[in-house]
């Protein structure tokens, strides 16, 4: 019978996406043999995460609470006629490690999926035509992810988007195979994103 003090943690830590039991045991034991300072810091860190942390209003990337909106918005130097679509907030870290993109961003909040009950008016899809209007927005490009959710979410972006704007461009991300992969274990949607983008030699 393990003490209740460690099953609560335990417990606690299973609620965390993919980790599981066994995971969540180790965890615990982990953090009950390690320098008590080290899960002072995660509990006072924990403590201010909701207080500390926002969307902001015009991109939906997380933001300081003390911020109005999203640096990678009100630097003068980011090109605001250019935004790149993406379903979440962690999303934008991945494209600014490029260095890449001097753009801004929207965060749609997730993709379209009837099977976990989330559809189109639940996402920030309305947020985005305004900014497209407001901004003076040329050129929209849509990163939302290579799944059927992702590609679903995608389309109904394009249909609405150009429905709505004459001039604007409407770009996507390439998809294709990653360096090193063995063409056997690509799945189907990778292989026929890899044929529509082919490159000529």
């Amino acid at each position: 019978m393990l003490p209740k003090a460690l099953s609560s943690v335990i417990e606690a830590l299973g609620h965390l996406p993919g980790v599981g039991p066994r995971t969540a045991e180790r965890y615990a034991y982990f953090l009950f043999r390690a320098n008590p300072s080290i899960t002072d810091n995660i509990s006072e860190s924990l403590q201010y995460l909701h207080s500390g942390v926002k969307s902001c209003p015009k991109t939906f990337a997380l933001i300081d609470s003390d911020e109005a909106v999203s640096p990678l918005y009100s630097d003068p130097s980011r090109d605001k006629t250019s935004v790149l679509v993406v379903e979440e907030p962690l999303d934008i870290y991945s494209i600014e490690a490029t260095k890449s993109y001097k753009g801004t961003y929207h965060v749609l909040g997730g993709a379209i999926s009837p099977i976990d009950g989330v559809t189109p008016d639940q996402l920030h899809i309305k947020e985005l035509l305004t900014r497209v209007a407001d901004d003076a927005v040329t050129e929209v490009i849509i990163a939302t992810n290579p799944s059927v959710e992702g590609e679903s979410t995608a389309l109904l972006l394009q249909k609405l988007l150009s429905e709505k704007f004459d001039n604007l461009k409407i770009t996507r991300l390439a998809r294709g195979l990653p360096l090193g992969i063995d063409l056997s274990y690509a799945d189907q949607i990778t292989l026929s994103a890899a044929l529509q983008n082919r490159t000529r030699l």
